[in-house]
């Protein structure tokens, strides 16, 4: 799509919302877009970090509802939900948002539903769905409260108040923040220190965070994490021999990612 651009190098996606006059609002078509291009990280081998992005001075505005209102209304979302990744909830692989500038209603959504938030000085979020008569349900509301402290989290919902990126880094829900020209060398400095490590053992160690988040208790996340998917899948890796042999030998790992 014009609207999404996709780039792939050294184990890196890379996608970027491409709708810079309209603030990078979503249309109905650009959720299957982006349902697509997460799918494709998902399952290519040799993607390890996907970052999401967006152009100009917006990260992404939210949904765009002009274009709902001239394609007939809302369709239904696909199968990963607003914007192919507020449900994505089986993807092992680390996802950045690198967020350039505003970061609005199901554009802040977008970021929460991601791994990882780096920033620019410039950026800012809200939800202000209920302004236009809304409410943020692709995630937002559940995330904030998950994220960060409750009464934050229900100052910044009940009055759709934007906050800055440096607020973001203070209530706990942005990594790092860097000036505008910094963000894609702190982006892919945070990159390259994922892609240092095994891959195998960095998808086994997101699996086992989210997961154990769903236990009833610390207890039970311990007894049960070996139970976890990407944890069986990392203990029959090559990446499990590799990194000892190489700590044996001196010599930097070569990682596989299986």
């Amino acid at each position: 799509m014009d609207h999404i651009r996709i780039a792939v190098a050294d184990g890196v996606r890379r996608i970027t919302l491409n709708r810079p006059e309209s603030l990078n609002a979503l249309t109905p078509d650009m959720h299957y877009g982006l349902e697509e291009a997460f799918n494709a990280f998902a399952m290519a081998n040799d993607e390890h970090v996907c970052v999401l992005t967006g152009t100009g001075r917006a990260f992404c505005a939210g949904t765009d509802l002009k274009a709902v209102v001239a394609s007939g209304g809302h369709r239904a979302y696909p199968p990963h939900g607003y914007g192919g990744i507020a449900q994505r909830f089986d993807c092992v692989k680390p996802i950045i948002a690198a967020v350039n500038g505003l970061a609005l209603g199901g554009g802040f959504e977008l970021a929460l539903a991601c791994d990882l938030i780096i920033a620019s000085d410039a950026a800012s979020f809200g939800l202000p769905e209920p302004l236009v008569g809304a409410v943020a349900l692709g995630g937002g509301i559940h995330r904030l409260a998950r994220q960060i402290g409750h009464k934050q989290a229900l100052g910044m919902i009940l009055t759709s108040r934007r906050v800055s990126a440096e607020d973001g880094l203070r209530f706990g829900f942005v990594n790092e923040v860097v000036p505008a020209a910094d963000l894609d060398a702190a982006v892919a400095r945070w990159c390259a220190e994922i892609l240092a490590a095994s891959p195998m053992s960095i998808r086994a160690s997101k699996d086992a965070f989210y997961r154990g988040l769903d236990e009833v208790s610390l207890a039970d996340a311990m007894a049960n994490q070996g139970e976890y998917p990407a944890y069986a899948a990392w203990r029959q890796s090559e990446d499990a021999r590799e990194g000892p042999r190489a700590f044996a030998e001196k010599r930097k790992p070569v990682w596989q990612g299986k």
